[in-house]
């Protein structure tokens, strides 16, 4: 377990990122008020993603590896941080849905069907619990494979 300690902190720190991130959105209105906003700004998340992972890669290259750090072994690196962070989404969405913001499903529902943007059925399906649970725990390990490929270029030192 110590020998992974460095992706299960930075999977966590990488967790309480995105959950104050939700509360940034809730915040300024984006899961009300603002919503038709929303698809836009929370890609801004992608930012501090990216962030994320160069210091969680920087640090697992000079704290574990001897200043050393293959493609490889950048890319594992990464890709057991997004597993972790995909194990951990369960609990995210339902801090996120039942805490934070719970009302956010219904305000989407209400706004893509209003615009006419998804039947109100498609909608249902899309934003719901059960369909976020597996956005997010899908999505934390294809954006974390693409994020720790490309992290990994550049953090790699022979």
């Amino acid at each position: 377990m110590k020998k992974f300690a460095t992706e299960i902190k930075w999977a966590l720190i990488f967790t309480l990122a995105s959950l104050l991130w939700v509360l940034l959105e809730k915040a300024l209105g984006w899961h009300d008020t603002y919503i038709d906003k929303h698809a836009i700004y929370t890609n801004f998340f992608a930012v501090i993603a990216i962030i994320l992972f160069v210091l969680a890669l920087w640090e697992k290259r000079n704290r574990d590896l001897g200043g050393k750090m293959t493609w490889f072994q950048g890319v594992a690196s990464g890709m057991l941080i997004s597993v972790v962070i995909a194990i951990l989404s369960p609990l995210t969405q339902y801090i996120t849905h039942e805490l934070i913001s719970p009302d956010y499903f219904k305000n989407m529902i209400n706004y893509v069907v209003e615009n006419d943007k998804m039947t109100q059925k498609n909608a249902e399906v899309y934003f719901s619990f059960k369909s976020y649970l597996l956005q997010a725990a899908f999505g934390a390990l294809g954006m974390g494979a693409v994020t720790s490929a490309s992290v990994a270029l550049f953090v790699r030192k022979k």
